[in-house]
């Protein structure tokens, strides 16, 4: 059998080319890295995180909890080493970022029916093949895109990464550990600001100098992953009722709720490293520094990484992707991963799970999987190939896209969605025999 060409090392990629090889396809896996990298990517191992190290809820009453655990039950690759290399985050699955993408590395280079090729890919090659370039594509593949295929018309939107500091750097006097409601075990460093304090902070925010990004406009920036200067700029309580809110988080100290909190979450295993939460940025450097040590626990703070912003692709998909990532006028080519217009570490894992399962069915003359409605990882990819959505923007996997659950439910919205959830997991069974 000849091997599928997998473009891209991502989670997207990986995890299709796990799919493949495990049902017994080979995979040819081209990497740009390490001879060219992203602005936004650092480390030469693949499936590296960015903008975060947490891939969010676990819960099964959140829609990208249940699908977590539906890629559980495919043998999902990504899912499997980040279960193994998981730090505290109270309810979320968050992730050691350098021991998850060394993990992810080893097994797909370890692999004996995949061979890994280094290098930029400037043409689409022939056979089959599955682009996951991930929404950082360079411009030879994105332009080879253009040219093999006119019709896929990629949009741009502009993605952020937050900001990272030293734990020993963190004024605790100024900070405590907890989670939201005392939800789970006490994972975040809170770090509170009075109204004094959060008022001079958001002026000197929204007034802050920014980075030169050719093309950038407030319009432009993908609502799940907005800025948090651009937030300041919309009102002054928009940070409050967002990143910073205070709901639900008392002050030790006071027994109440402070006017605003800044939270902190742990980014490695040995919880040397906090990220700040939702403070996704464009600032420049120097203003990072000075704008961010005016919060109080964070007046003397190291900063490991400042904030960075790069430039995404992704592909208006509704009738021009099929249900499978295919191109439908072109179905020996499919795409996975974020330039599908997946939003998310764990959807784009899915799509490439999905893309790979489905793939290997067709290569080995066996029956088409057709993930239904009712799953988390059919719902989002429906949704990618909805030929009625008209606006397509990123999307998040959400119980919105999923039906709704036929009759109403006491207990409110909790128990209702963890009836779709129940409803999914049946839905899943038979849809894959194992391999």
């Amino acid at each position: 059998m000849e091997p599928v060409t997998v473009i891209g090392a991502g989670l997207a990629g990986c995890e299709c080319a796990w799919q493949l090889v495990r049902r017994g396809v080979p995979v040819t896996l081209r990497e740009m890295k390490p001879q060219k990298a992203t602005p936004a990517h650092h480390s030469p191992d693949f499936a590296e995180l960015v903008c975060s190290n947490s891939l969010r809820s676990d819960q099964l009453e959140n829609a990208v909890g249940l699908l977590k655990e539906e890629l559980r039950r495919l043998d999902s690759l990504i899912i499997a080493c980040a279960d193994a290399h998981r730090v505290e985050a109270g309810g979320a699955l968050a992730v050691d970022r350098e021991a998850f993408a060394a993990a992810v590395t080893e097994r797909i280079k370890g692999h004996p029916l995949i061979t890994v090729v280094e290098g930029e890919v400037t043409a689409i090659p022939e056979g089959e093949v599955v682009i996951a370039a991930g929404p950082l594509a360079s411009e030879g593949l994105t332009e080879a895109i253009h040219t093999m295929l006119p019709g896929s018309g990629t949009l741009n939107f502009f993605d952020a990464a937050a900001p990272l500091v030293s734990f020993e750097s963190v004024d605790m006097d100024c900070a405590w550990f907890a989670s939201r409601y005392d939800k789970g075990t006490a994972d975040y460093i809170n770090c509170a600001l009075s109204r004094e304090e959060y008022l001079a902070f958001w002026q000197e925010l929204r007034t802050a100098q920014e980075a030169e990004v050719h093309g950038f406009e407030d319009k432009n920036v993908f609502e799940g992953c907005m800025p948090v200067e651009v937030m300041a700029r919309r009102g002054e309580d928009t940070l409050r009722y967002g990143p910073l809110k205070p709901k639900g988080l008392k002050d030790p100290k006071t027994g109440r709720e402070p006017y605003a909190v800044v939270q902190l979450r742990k980014d490695n295993a040995q919880g040397s490293i906090y990220n700040l939460v939702g403070f996704q940025t464009h600032l420049k450097w120097p203003e990072q520094k000075r704008v961010f040590s005016m919060i109080p626990a964070l007046r003397q703070a190291e900063f490991l990484r400042y904030g960075v912003m790069h430039r995404n692709t992704y592909l208006k998909s509704p009738g021009f992707l099929d249900r499978y990532y295919r191109v439908k006028e072109c179905p020996r080519v499919a795409f996975a991963g974020q330039i599908t217009g997946v939003e998310g570490y764990v959807e784009s894992a899915a799509s490439g799970c999905l893309c790979g399962i489905e793939l290997a069915q067709r290569l080995l003359g066996e029956r088409p999987v057709d993930f239904p409605a009712e799953t988390a990882i059919g719902a989002l990819a429906l949704y990618v190939s909805n030929e009625s959505v008209t606006d397509f923007q990123p999307m998040n996997v959400n119980f919105g896209i999923m039906p709704p659950w036929p009759e109403r439910v006491r207990g409110g919205k909790r128990e209702k969605n963890g009836l779709i959830a129940q409803r999914a997991l049946e839905a899943l069974k038979g849809c894959v025999d194992p391999a």
